[in-house]
């Protein structure tokens, strides 16, 4: 099986990064914490599920990070707040962590997830094979921004202090950036970084004539729409692009194998469901609807931000064997650095879902 949508421009890690962008008061039919209200009975055992069907209704229970992880799913969640019965899931959930999602998926308090690519292949690992991944769904969001004209590449790095979130010191983002500076012959020990807040790093930019900062959207998208004078110096995509020569897949979507066995027809209902979603709030034509969507679920903080972040977030939908090729790609490297991030070693090919 092998689908795919035309990427937006390309721009987490662990990809819901930011706290600050996560749900403080969540429209109806959500929870920070716990499944909607809408959630049928009898749906909250995998092994009571069964198959989705317009007679028993969905049975999909789904969480999704805040942030360019969970971006995709906007338009899903909304056609299960305006019609639960003929949704493609049952409930779902927004949350800040990917460890909120591992720790529901292990308990089994969700079937369907979007989660970070590392966290995934990691889970799969702790787990036994107890999830499998259905597609990748958002590619890198990961940008240096300036306020000043001295860096346009990786190795104009050199030499330099850039402030990064405290919350990716030791996770992802800061092996992609060592990574890419190794490979622009930059020695890491030649950058200077200051692990501080989000809010930190605004105020810091902000509030100073110069400035390096890494930041996810939609964060990074935030500060470039709060101070006209902060540029996008390099996309962390782009510099992945051009030293690996394949994408920087940094989100998925993740199933409890259990689940996926019991129920493929709910499985194949909601990757339809879930592609036609990141279709509709990619497509410049529902700009402004799209823009609602993600500002009103809360992955962006407002409309204009969200309507600037979106084509930001490299949503994309990739199945099958081009889905494996991908992740295995992505997968080799952070083996190479830090075999921890991804559970300690690369995932058999039964983590990916339909490819046999």
């Amino acid at each position: 099986m092998k689908r795919t949508l035309s990427l937006f421009l390309t721009a987490a890690l662990s990809l819901s990064l930011l706290a600050g962008c996560g749900p403080k008061n969540p429209p109806a039919g959500t929870s920070s914490s716990a499944p909607s209200s809408s959630q049928p009975d009898g749906s909250g055992d995998a092994s009571s599920a069964g198959d989705t069907s317009a007679a028993s209704g969905p049975s999909i229970r789904f969480m999704a990070l805040s942030g360019p992880t969970g971006v995709g799913a906007a338009k899903l969640m909304a056609d299960h707040d305006a019609d639960a019965q003929n949704s493609a899931i049952a409930s779902y959930e927004i949350v800040t962590d990917n460890t909120q999602v591992q720790t529901a998926l292990t308990n089994k308090s969700v079937d369907v997830a979007a989660i970070a690519t590392n966290a995934a292949a990691a889970l799969y690992a702790k787990s036994d094979g107890g999830i499998q991944v259905l597609a990748v769904n958002t590619l890198g969001v990961l940008y240096i921004l300036e306020k000043g004209d001295t860096v346009h590449s990786m190795a104009d790095l050199a030499g330099k202090t850039l402030y990064a979130p405290s919350n990716t010191k030791g996770a992802n983002p800061e092996h992609i950036l060592n990574h890419l500076l190794k490979g622009s012959g930059v020695d890491t020990s030649k950058v200077s970084i200051e692990w501080l807040t989000p809010q930190e790093i605004t105020a810091k930019m902000t509030s100073s004539d110069a400035g390096l900062c890494m930041l996810p959207v939609p964060a990074a998208t935030a500060l470039l729409v709060k101070d006209g004078s902060v540029r996008e110096a390099i996309s962390l995509s782009d510099a992945w692009q051009d030293l690996e020569g394949s994408p920087l897949p940094m989100g998925c979507v993740v199933a409890r194998t259990e689940y996926v066995e019991e129920n493929p027809q709910g499985v194949e209902a909601f990757l339809a469901a879930y592609e036609k979603s990141i279709s509709y709030i990619s497509d410049p034509a529902n700009s402004a609807d799209a823009s609602s969507l993600v500002s009103q679920y809360e992955f962006a903080p407002n409309d204009k931000v969200a309507a600037k972040a979106i084509p930001q977030c490299s949503l994309t939908f990739v199945t099958g064997q081009e889905m494996k090729t991908m992740l295995e790609d992505y997968y080799e490297v952070l083996f190479q650095l830090e075999p921890k991030s991804i559970g300690g070693g690369l995932p058999y090919d039964s983590f990916y879902y339909g490819v046999s």
